[in-house]
């Protein structure tokens, strides 16, 4: 539980992204406006699924593990089928006569299984329940020019570069996405954009004040805070495309600091327990956490073709790292976690997307860790629980466990960073402890009304970097062959049909029970109205 607390603590250290498209946007929209205007768009998306072998038929890991689930009915059966349902909306009201904007997003019915909430029993139902939470208010921030800059404050998205390490989930297939509760300051000098941070990141226990609705935080001393300073020199798309249908070459590039800190902490505040417990002095004991991160990025756009790059280093040290108040540990935990992603585009008429044929190739690395498991979603399996060390050959697991074990350092992409269909994004959750390159092309087949169908294919090879890491205690991962069928409208509909095979190797394997991994297949038709 304590290395899931440091890994999440590590790749949450945010830039300073506001709005929904990233730190890039910042004051541009009241610029853009002569009069008060109100502004709506977003999507509703729909996917359907049907998955066949994401278990690989390797049996389970040492921990009873499956690397997937599979039906209830019959463990050695081969397909699962889901579908589920989003409406995004943005909403901005810009008053650029006073040089201020306030952006809302709400989520309605955010990925609601299709079918999960039948009315009485499932046979006869003839309607779904109501959603518990039909909506959800994701974002609510303002923001106002300043003599001196721009001052932005609420909760705001967080978005950065590629998105690797800190992704506003604003993606058609993306699931979650960052937020942080926030004030940030932003001015132009040098020729650079300059922003400062300052993150209420999270509080500890509450009690009410006299009003029912509003609360205090009884022990200022547990909070985390978190501290940002970045800077970026950056061409808006317009201007991008102008350059690149001149014949020239576009040069943007950026960098963040972050720190984030905690003195004590309560446990019990926020710890599943089988009995509630009783917050009060004795509940409180120190923690000591200090951690950095930082992030280079930059993107080369040239007249017929993109090259970006993100590079991200995180630093970590928790004095005290047990969860259990009169309980202490004699080992502190430290972590030291790198990541790298690379993406290239290639084709005719790149600048404006429009081009009949590209091709490009992408790469990635995130620092492993030699435990046992790939430590990508701690807590997620096994009913939530992670307080097991891991064994040889399990999937998943603690990448720290006192007293052998003082150190968490595998990077983890962001879960919305997809390089995948398959092993990253189904399997193991997200890119960690791993080196995958990605080579893909897109053809446009046709031209059809007042849209165009294109044909994509990526095909991803992946390896791990501890082999210990690895269910077969071997490098090699897999090979996945990704093709895409889409209609693409000039209205913001959208139509694809996503394919996915992958082709397992050894670092899939199971040893102990003498079984090879079997190829796994995806199929998902996704559907988009965006306006």
């Amino acid at each position: 539980m304590v290395s899931r607390w440091l890994v999440v603590a590590l790749v949450v250290l945010a830039p300073l992204a506001v709005s929904a498209s990233g730190f890039t946007d910042i004051g541009q929209d009241i610029e853009k406006e002569t009069e008060t205007v109100v502004r709506a768009n977003g999507a509703l998306r729909m996917r359907l699924e049907a998955l066949y072998n994401l278990d690989l038929d390797r049996g389970l890991t040492p921990s009873g593990q499956s690397l997937f689930p599979v039906p209830l009915s019959d463990p050695g059966g081969q397909w699962l089928t889901h579908a589920d349902l989003r409406l995004r909306t943005d909403l901005a009201l810009i008053v650029p006569e006073a040089g201020m904007a306030i952006h809302v997003r709400i989520d309605a019915l955010d990925n609601l299984a299709l079918g999960s909430q039948p009315d009485g029993v499932p046979s006869v139902t003839t309607s779904q329940r109501p959603a518990n939470q039909p909506f959800v208010v994701e974002r609510a921030y303002g923001q106002v020019l300043t003599p001196f800059g721009l001052l932005a404050a609420g909760r705001m998205g967080n978005d950065w570069g590629l998105g690797m390490l800190a992704n506003g989930g604003d993606c058609a297939s993306c699931d979650s996405g960052d937020a942080a509760d926030r004030i940030a300051f932003f001015t132009p000098m040098l020729g650079h954009i300059w922003g400062v941070a300052y993150d209420f990141t999270a509080i500890g226990p509450t009690t009410p004040r006299n009003h029912p609705s509003r609360v205090v935080d009884v022990e200022p001393s547990d909070a985390v805070r978190t501290f940002t300073l970045a800077m970026l020199r950056y061409t808006s798309p317009i201007a991008r495309r102008r350059r690149a249908r001149a014949n020239r070459i576009t040069f943007e590039y950026g960098a963040y600091v972050s720190h984030r800190r905690q003195n004590l902490d309560v446990p019990a505040h926020y710890l599943p327990t089988a009995n509630p417990t009783p917050i009060d002095r004795g509940q409180v004991m120190s923690r000591g956490f200090r951690a950095t991160a930082t992030d280079l990025w930059g993107r080369l756009t040239l007249p017929y073709g993109r090259i970006e790059v993100e590079a991200a280093m995180l630093f970590a040290r928790i004095e005290q790292p047990s969860l259990v108040p009169g309980v202490e540990l004699a080992d502190s935990y430290e972590s030291r976690q790198t990541g790298l992603a690379f993406e290239s585009d290639f084709g005719p008429d790149h600048a404006t997307g429009g081009g009949a044929w590209s091709l490009g190739l992408d790469g990635g690395y995130a620092s492993g860790d030699p435990a046992p498991g790939f430590g990508a979603l701690l807590g997620a399996r096994n009913g939530g629980t992670s307080a097991a060390a891991p064994q040889p050959g399990d999937i998943d697991g603690p990448q720290a466990f006192a007293p052998r074990d003082t150190r968490v350092d595998n990077f983890r992409f962001h879960p919305d960073y997809r390089v995948d269909r398959i092993l990253f994004r189904e399997i193991i959750g997200t890119v960690t402890d791993a080196v995958y390159i990605r080579p893909h092309t897109r053809f446009r087949l046709a031209s059809l009304g007042p849209g165009r169908l294109e044909l994509g294919v990526a095909a991803i090879a992946s390896m791990a970097v501890e082999t210990a890491s690895t269910p077969g205690g071997a490098r090699g991962l897999g090979v996945e062959i990704d093709p895409t069928l889409a209609y693409i409208t000039d209205h913001g509909f959208v139509a694809s049909l996503e394919y996915a095979a992958l082709f397992p190797l050894a670092g899939l394997d199971n040893p102990l029970l003498g079984l090879d991994a079997k190829p796994a297949q995806l199929l998902r038709l996704r559907l988009g109205f965006n306006y």
